[in-house]
């Protein structure tokens, strides 16, 4: 997801957005270590994604507006 998507979430959907990317991370991360993973660009993906949240986050934490 884009930062614009997260933007326009509530901060509670936003926090249940980041729990299922971390369990999706996590599962992705089991495949990884057990040669089962088909595609491992997702795990990159996803670290981005959870990041991406977690600085709309913040940003309405501290009140910052992002046109």
């Amino acid at each position: 997801m884009k930062a614009n998507e997260f933007r326009n979430l509530s901060t509670a959907e936003i926090e249940q957005k980041i729990t299922s990317f971390k369990e999706e991370l996590f599962n992705l991360r089991f495949q990884l270590a057990t040669g089962q993973l088909d595609n491992p660009t997702r795990i990159r993906d996803l670290r981005k994604s959870i990041a991406r949240a977690k600085t709309v986050i913040h940003e309405r934490e501290l009140g910052i507006t992002v046109s």
